[in-house]
């Protein structure tokens, strides 16, 4: 793998997991002692973050991580409810039903992935959701669709952060999966549609009731 290779799956891995968070200043000369590499492979992986929208250029010292605010997440909830609902509706038309089922079965049983005291288990919940969201890709066949919905699900990534160590919330989740999954089983495109309509508004009102801030502008040693 290149150094701007690396560096970029780092940096962004330590941006999706708050380890960077909203704010922090990325100087080219501190990041690239910090990751090891040379300031040429890391303004390649610095250029490739701001493409993304994870970071933005910063005043004469590299790229800021940039904020998330409830204007952000509700404007990343609108094109997620557009590309999604649509997903779900090719793949309940396109899948395999049996493969939803599955799914529908262990999202019904995963309350033992979801515990108050054990965050790796979570982990494993967070796979499950996206062994779902890989099935109904696969399902709808549509690269176009595909590759759009990575970058949402990038910023997704970040911003479940906000609310994932909220047990009740992520067993409300589950049944809500549980829903979607049966729903592209049934074959049904309407009715897949509307489950992920249904839980893309709980799952946003849910943000809106937590508190968003964005950090001070901060740079990382």
């Amino acid at each position: 793998m290149r150094a701007s290779d690396r560096a970029y799956a780092a940096l962004r891995q330590d941006i999706v997991e708050w380890r960077l968070p909203p704010g922090t200043v990325l100087g080219e000369v501190e990041q690239s002692a910090r990751l090891g590499i040379s300031r040429t492979p890391l303004r390649e992986a610095l250029s490739r973050l701001t493409a993304d929208g994870l970071a933005a250029p910063h005043s004469g010292r590299g790229v800021v991580v940039t904020g998330i605010s409830l204007d952000t997440v509700a404007e990343l909830f609108e094109l997620r409810q557009a590309l999604e609902c649509k997903s779900a509706a090719l793949a309940a038309v396109r899948g395999q039903a049996a493969v939803f089922e599955e799914l529908q079965s262990r999202f019904r049983s995963a309350g033992s992935l979801i515990s108050t005291s054990d965050r790796q288990n979570r982990g494993g919940y967070y796979e499950l959701v996206a062994e779902l969201d890989a099935a109904i890709d696969t399902a709808a066949a549509n690269s176009y669709l595909t590759q759009a919905l990575g970058n949402v699900r990038l910023h997704l990534a970040r911003v479940r952060r906000l609310a994932k160590d909220n047990p009740a919330r992520l067993l409300e989740t589950a049944g809500e999966h549980a829903t979607i999954a049966a729903a592209v089983a049934t074959g049904d495109p309407d009715l897949a549609s509307a489950s992920v309509s249904v839980h893309l508004h709980k799952s946003l009102e849910h943000l809106r009731s937590a508190r968003i801030t964005t950090p001070e502008i901060r740079t990382i040693p």
